[in-house]
């Protein structure tokens, strides 16, 4: 009876040490697989990190490309560098509008015009790098308010006029660089004035004003 008893004992033994061995293991393997968790996430969160930075870095590359070798726009060798006295004559400039060449010693202050400039002073303006928006007086409002909000945009270095001479009814023109278009294309022109914007051979010239200089109703 005795020895039934200490066989009974030993079976309640060795079946509470099997329990305990079950819940430490399972214990073990729970933490096992939440420490398994926690590093796929760590290596998961430092993936998309490298990946963000790899975006960031190819999108800075191709910023910086286009700035160095633009396309947009039709390329126009510069005919002078050259300051003159206002009146002077001087050889016909190559585009309509100028691209480059002779120009007056002072600038005009960048903005927005509703009154006609000389091509000679807005040169100038090309040759530090800001952008001229020259559109046709009979362009219709809503076609020049739309250019307007584009020049408004950006704030700076861009200069906006009408010119009757156009040979089209808008002009965007950089230095040496030149696009027409019969109406406002806005990806076109913000496309070129990211590409030409402060890239003229006196760039980095600061601006020294933008402003709405129309007349108000």
């Amino acid at each position: 009876m005795e020895n039934e008893n200490n066989n009974q004992n030993a079976l309640v033994s060795d079946e509470s040490a099997n329990n305990d061995y079950s819940a430490k293991k399972e214990v073990k393997n729970s933490e096992a697989q939440r420490q398994a968790g926690r590093r796929n996430r760590r290596k998961f969160t430092k993936g998309l990190v490298f990946l963000m930075i790899l975006i960031l870095i190819g999108w800075g590359v191709y910023k910086l490309g286009s700035r160095e070798n633009p396309d947009v726009g039709e390329f126009f060798p510069a005919q002078s560098r050259d300051h003159i006295a206002v009146g002077v004559a001087h050889d016909a400039y190559n585009t309509n509008p100028p691209t480059g060449g002779w120009h007056y010693a002072q600038p005009v202050q960048t903005g927005i015009y509703d009154q006609e400039l000389p091509d000679e002073q807005i040169v100038h303006n090309l040759e530090h790098g800001h952008i001229w928006f020259a559109h046709r007086p009979d362009l219709s409002a809503e076609q020049i308010e739309i250019l307007a909000d584009i020049a408004k945009g950006y704030g700076s270095r861009v200069i906006m006029t009408p010119r009757v001479a156009n040979d089209s009814p808008i002009a965007i023109v950089a230095w040496e660089r030149l696009v027409k278009m019969d109406q406002v294309n806005k990806e076109l022109v913000e496309d070129f004035v990211d590409a030409y914007r402060n890239m003229g051979p006196e760039k980095n010239i600061p601006d020294f004003g933008f402003g709405d200089f129309r007349k108000k109703d």
